[in-house]
């Protein structure tokens, strides 16, 4: 059953944390942390010090790059850590994003899934997310192009022998369709390409990101947790995408917002209010008042 938090007395306090505060707080970012505007809001800025203060620690698990994390990175407390690029990267914020831990799409399992994506879904583009930077295919759509990205067809992106390039580890494929619907290409990714990666979504349009085989927010969170000798159970998460959803699923107390995608929001036991009301926020203080 789906509980709304509607007010901060009426949160509930999941049965896994009953008697004590989580030991670690994981939150995504765009959607869910980051109000519309994509700013962090004075609200949850105190928040999150104050979780901090009580001896929680915080993680903020998204699929962005490290080079696109300096909207938080100034507000990240003690170990200074993120997790990024959907699970593939580890990096440490206090150091201008320096990677401590890569989890990288094998080459030759990034050029099958272009193959196959290529005869399933005729007008597929795609990009390449390396730890060092991103690289398009010339029909990719701009999005967000970053300086110094080069262009070329993902074939030769993905070469392991790329005249002139450094052959840095593959972090994400990201694959765009113009026509089909985004649940529908990621239900036809996973079927032609799953055994080759780890296939989510986080954009409202049809684009996958594609990372290494195991990848995903859930397992590099179970690593980093392990490191700490945190369980599971002393964990509460924040989402609101399907790449959210392993992280979600994994967490013993775990918080979709209220504008989340229908798959979270019907997977997931606890609802907070959306990201524009400071949802991650209003859970925090309901735990620190409790």
């Amino acid at each position: 059953m789906m509980v709304l938090v509607t007010s901060l007395p009426e949160l509930p306090v999941p049965p896994a944390t009953s008697t004590a505060l989580p030991r670690l707080i994981a939150t995504d970012l765009d959607g869910t942390l980051l109000r519309d505007d994509k700013t962090v809001s004075p609200r949850t800025l105190s928040a999150l010090a104050a979780a901090e203060a009580a001896g929680i620690e915080v993680f903020f698990v998204t699929g962005r790059p490290a080079r696109w994390m300096d909207v938080v990175s100034e507000y990240v407390h003690g170990h200074g850590l993120a997790i990024c690029a959907n699970g593939a990267a580890v990096v440490d914020l206090h150091h201008g994003g320096r990677m401590v831990d890569v989890r990288p799409l094998e080459r030759p399992d990034a050029l099958r899934t272009v193959r196959a994506l290529r005869l399933a879904a005729p007008g597929v583009t795609f990009a390449v997310e390396q730890s060092t930077g991103i690289h398009y295919e010339p029909e990719y759509p701009p999005f967000q192009f970053d300086p110094g990205a080069s262009f070329a067809p993902a074939e030769e992106l993905l070469a392991d022998d790329r005249a002139g390039f450094t052959i840095d580890p593959v972090l994400k494929l990201l694959a765009h369709h113009p026509d089909l619907g985004p649940d529908a290409f990621l239900k036809l990714g996973r079927e032609v390409a799953g055994s080759y990666g780890q296939f989510t979504r986080s954009s409202p349009s049809a684009l996958l990101e594609i990372s290494g085989r195991g990848v995903s927010k859930a397992s590099t969170l179970a690593r980093c947790c392990a490191q700490r000798g945190i369980l599971a159970e002393e964990v509460a998460a924040f989402g609101d995408m399907p790449n959210d959803l392993e992280m979600l699923d994994w967490a013993g107390a775990s918080y979709a917002m209220a504008n989340a995608h229908a798959a979270v929001l019907s997977s997931t036991r606890f609802t907070t209010v959306s990201n524009q009301d400071d949802g991650v926020a209003a859970v925090i203080e309901s735990y620190l008042a409790s």
